[in-house]
């Protein structure tokens, strides 16, 4: 089964974003406390040097396919060890994020060995909530 952490509810464009993306999100708005942010800035740089970013192998995989999404491979158990610290940063902040899980996520656009970057299927029903973070003042 192929894993994947995102938000229950679409963004405004129709996206529903990953944990990293909200986390980040969190950051880029200055919500986070010195201690999230290092766990944030620590654990991202550690991501970034353990696996590929698809976006650098194809800058178009997302600007092409704005509701494409990375799922987590079943082999990549080790990069599922830091998400604990990242769902404890969103409850904080009262962000919810659900873990998903499927044999099938989607058209593959991207593959390797921890992950696979998909198109989802066309949702059943039209979005009925949207997720938005006002920036701090």
């Amino acid at each position: 089964m192929y894993v994947r952490y995102q938000s229950p509810y679409p963004d405004r464009r129709g996206r529903r974003i990953g944990i990293f993306g909200l986390v980040n999100m969190l950051a880029h708005r200055g919500y986070l406390s010195v201690d999230e942010e290092r766990f944030r800035r620590t654990t991202n740089d550690w991501y970034d040097a353990t696996y590929i970013n698809p976006s650098t192998v194809d800058p178009t995989i997302y600007a092409d396919n704005p509701h494409a999404a990375s799922w987590f491979k079943p082999t990549a158990q080790h990069l599922l060890e830091p998400i604990p610290g990242y769902l404890e940063i969103l409850t904080t902040h009262n962000v919810p994020c659900h873990r998903y899980t499927s044999p099938s996520p989607g058209h593959v656009l991207y593959e390797d060995d921890h992950q696979l970057v998909v198109v989802p299927p066309a949702p059943q029903e039209p979005p009925t909530t949207t997720l938005w973070l006002a920036p701090t003042t």
